[in-house]
């Protein structure tokens, strides 16, 4: 079990600035510091092994510490509502339950957990039930019918606290043949809920340790109070009226189509009890209403009047500072770490913690001096959509899918562990649905050096951040002094920040941007920068950043792509700014147009290597291959003992790789396990695998630009996991140094 973990308050700090790191102990009240250079994070033996350099800092010794946990869970919290039951009132909402056989899933609740008080209105093994406690006794009418899973309801509560008489309404929206889905009962309840002045919840309900629970799987649509005790058929009245000139009887109607991308939940009603929702529920989501008629919830945002909760949303672990750090001035930009430990963590890997961050040149608005003239860009957007991966230790097929047994260590089975720390873009929530939305305000267990993934491949089995340290140890080797920038730095600066740099090196695995990324990386190619593209399956996935919260962006899965699960049919348009979500192939921008190559082929066992193309002999590509004259490239590598493997790029004009792109080399000899993505076919063809389709394969690949610019791709993920084999000394450092060479040369490239 791991027993120490943590995260930053941002993953980008820049000189000047402080940034504050978040530490949970599982044991004990102390722990040890220190700020690490991140060099080399891989530990296999067959390569340069861990290297790190120790950066003297005031953060330097122990610290006091302590247990920390996560509030998951959605909810909306209303602070200022009146005390309901001081007189007759009814609940009505539309609800579609997702899990309805758990228990204790509050709908609304307005309740003192600590006196047990209030009342609370709940689905509940299935059935819509109400609760009464008066600090004494409690009572609980039950509607005696199980609602079905993903089928929307009418609820209708009625109470009266002075008679203690309660109606329950559960009406489904569709019929089914055989299926006895419709409650309706009356009773009279043993106690009435005291009238209190405290936060009303919805989806939640407050817990006697401070915490919420009691979380509402599924969504809510239309939620509304309504003075006195009303009949369950006012309902669809209701929906339909003018909440302040025809429906004198509300206390508050929340409409969910209204400030779409918001943190904040709008009464329409005459009371504005304005409602706040916490730890980020899905909007934007298909309503009860929904008819297919519009599939874009911004041109009839009626249609898109839900939410859907999770009890394992997360979106702040709101854990308290146990350490912070301002940046000196003359830290050079780069790739970093907090490194923590308790107890003797040189015998016991489950007592240390690697908590990354990085450092970017000065802002904008800052005196920037002379900067390098490289720029390393790193996918902090791939690293936050696989954060905490955990699904697959359960996951039926994977070990068929990677060729191999699986191997877990203390972290996976952490993260398996704690749902709490909330999934990966590649989970699905409990309820089956999808995780749309990642942050970077909790713990991100595999985004660190020394962790192994299982999505790694043979050999040392590194995905992401870590594979990506394969780039900063040649760098360091080679001596090239970079800046560098993360994916948000790239969002929230657009081209202003990019604009002054020659080259950009690439991760190994830049998958996900937003609009504002992709348009500032296509201005900043078009005007003359020379791109190094050092991985694959780049520029696949459009996502859109949280307008006001940071650190936080949405994806939807639509259509099409390598997914682990979908958006629903109509939820394909992003929350978060109105944008059609999915592939960047489907909205006519696929990676090929940035990259010059695009996606063709995944697959997680063995690595291959390169055979050398014609167009390596054009006098075009000379200064590529200057001391290399061998037809093999990358027949060995960390990553699957290739340079060729994992996911793989090739040329495809038709997608938007510029005719004049020279193919160098191309893999070949891919395992069965290489297969084909789903977006190269209609109909699925017999010959999927490397072994057998000659499609599978990576293209190197070089282009000039019209601006006097260039690119260089490599189309492998795995090229970087090659790069320090012989001690450097090999043909895929030398090609990658001599490309960086004249890429630094400012000699513009020909364009004729």
């Amino acid at each position: 079990m791991l027993k120490i973990l943590g995260y930053p308050d941002r993953y980008s700090v820049a000189p000047g600035e402080e940034i504050a790191f978040k530490v949970s102990l599982e044991e004990g009240d102390a722990f040890d510091a220190r700020i690490l250079r991140v060099i080399h994070g891989d530990a296999n033996p067959a390569g340069p092994g861990l290297k790190f350099r120790h950066i003297a800092s005031a953060v330097d010794g122990r610290h006091p510490g302590k247990r920390q946990r996560i509030d998951a869970g959605s909810y909306m919290i209303v602070e200022n509502a009146p005390a309901l039951a001081a007189k007759p009132f009814t609940f009505f909402a539309m609800i579609w339950p997702t899990l309805p056989e758990r228990s204790r899933q509050t709908l609304i609740a307005q309740w003192d957990p600590q006196g047990q008080r209030g009342f609370r209105i709940e689905v509940d093994d299935g059935q819509l039930i109400v609760v009464f406690g008066d600090g004494a006794h409690g009572a609980r009418l039950s509607s005696g019918k199980r609602m079905l899973a993903r089928q929307w309801y009418s609820v209708a509560v009625a109470i009266d606290p002075e008679s203690r008489s309660v109606t329950l309404d559960q009406v489904p929206v569709g019929h089914y043949a055989q299926v006895d889905d419709r409650g309706h009962v009356e009773a009279v309840l043993e106690i009435a809920p005291p009238a209190l002045a405290t936060p009303l919840f919805l989806a939640g309900c407050p817990q006697a340790d401070g915490t919420v629970g009691g979380h509402f799987d599924g969504k809510i649509d239309a939620p509304m109070l309504c003075e006195g005790v009303r009949a369950a058929d006012l309902h669809r009245a209701l929906l339909e009226a003018d909440p302040v000139t025809n429906a004198p009887e509300l206390i508050a109607r929340w409409d969910f189509c209204q400030e779409m991308s918001g943190t904040t939940a709008i009464d329409v009603g005459p009371s504005k009890l304005h409602g706040d929702l916490k730890q980020l529920p899905t909007r934007a989501m298909k309503g009860w209403n929904w008819t297919g008629e519009e599939h874009n919830w911004q041109r009839k945002p009626e249609h898109y009047g839900a939410i859907h909760f999770h009890h394992d949303d997360v979106y702040d672990a709101g854990w308290e500072t146990s350490v912070s750090l301002t940046i000196p001035a003359d830290l050079p930009s780069g790739p970093y770490a907090l490194h923590v430990s308790c107890g003797e963590s040189d015998r016991d890997a489950t007592r240390e913690s690697y908590i990354a961050f990085f450092v970017r040149p000065p802002r904008l608005s800052k005196p920037r001096g002379r900067r390098p003239d490289v720029a390393l860009l790193v996918p902090t957007c791939s690293y936050l959509a696989y954060a905490n991966h955990a699904e697959h230790i359960t996951a039926r097929g994977a070990e068929l899918q990677m060729g191999r047994l699986l191997q877990f260590g203390h972290i996976d089975l952490y993260m398996y562990e704690h749902p709490e720390l909330g999934g990966s873009l590649y989970d699905r929530h409990r309820d089956g649905s999808g995780v749309a939305y990642t942050s970077r305000l909790r713990p991100n267990l595999n985004c660190a050096p020394a962790y192994h993934s299982w999505l790694g491949g043979h050999g040392s089995a590194l995905y992401q951040y870590n594979a990506d340290t394969h780039l900063f140890d040649w760098l360091e080797h080679q001596g090239v002094t970079y800046d560098l920038i993360t994916d948000e730095d790239l969002h929230a600066d657009g081209f202003d920040l990019i604009r002054d740099y020659r080259v950009i090196l690439t991760g190994t695995h830049p998958e996900y941007h937003s609009t504002e990324m992709w348009d500032a990386m296509k201005a900043w190619i078009d005007r003359g920068g020379r791109l190094m593209y050092l991985g694959a399956n780049g520029w696949y996935w459009r996502i859109a950043f949280h307008p006001t919260l940071p650190g936080v962006f949405e994806l939807r899965r639509s259509e099409d792509g390598i997914r682990t699960w979908e958006s629903e049919p109509g939820e394909y348009y992003h929350g978060f700014n109105g944008e059609y979500g999915g592939l960047w192939r489907r909205i006519g921008r696929a990676p090929n147009v940035i990259g010059g190559v695009g996606f063709i082929a995944q697959g997680f066992d063995l690595s291959s290597y390169y055979r050398r193309a014609p167009d390596a002999d054009s006098p075009r590509a000379a200064f590529i291959f200057e001391g290399v004259k061998d037809e093999i490239i990358g027949d060995f590598g960390l990553i699957g003992g290739g340079a060729a493997g994992i996911e793989l790029d090739c040329l495809n004009t038709a997608l938007g790789s510029p005719p004049n792109m020279l193919r160098l080399a191309s893999s070949e000899n891919h395992t069965p396990m290489i297969m084909l993505v789903n977006e190269e076919f209609g109909v699925v063809p017999p010959n999927l695998g490397g072994d057998l389709n000659p499609r599978v394969k990576a293209d190197l690949a070089f282009g000039e630009t019209p601006a006097g610019g260039a690119i260089f791709a490599t189309g492998s993920i795995a090229w970087c996991g090659s790069l320090s084999h012989n001690h450097y000394d090999n043909n895929v450092s030398r090609i990658t140094s001599n490309v960086l060479r004249r890429f630094l040369d400012p000699k513009p490239f020909a364009t004729r």
